[in-house]
């Protein structure tokens, strides 16, 4: 049996939706449930994700799509693998390494 190694992308999302509306605030339900769908809250508007270029690039497509390009932004930050060697974390820190082993 062969071993076939998937890449995977290590990203921070991180976005910033004009809620003064109606529009606005489901347009930010939109874009938050989209990245709870691929990846982590690490706060309020920050996200983890760790995705094959396939679903990235469908992640991405459907942000773009919900996103009002005149008041909206998004921000979407590379991170080098190990995740670990790119990142210092400081206070509460609620990241779970899903990867590894999980003790349920």
């Amino acid at each position: 049996m062969r071993n076939i190694t998937v890449q995977r992308f290590d990203l921070l999302v991180c976005y910033d939706v004009e809620t003064t509306t109606k529009e606005g605030r489901r347009r930010l339900r939109q874009v938050a449930k989209t990245c709870e769908r691929h990846g982590q809250r690490v706060q309020f508007s920050v996200f983890e994700c760790r995705l094959t270029k396939e679903l990235w690039l469908k992640m991405k497509r459907r942000l773009l799509d919900i996103m009002d390009q005149e008041l909206d932004s998004l921000r979407v930050y590379y991170l080098g693998s190990p995740r670990e060697e790119h990142l210092e974390v400081y206070g509460r820190n609620g990241y779970v390494d899903f990867s590894g082993t999980l003790a349920v």
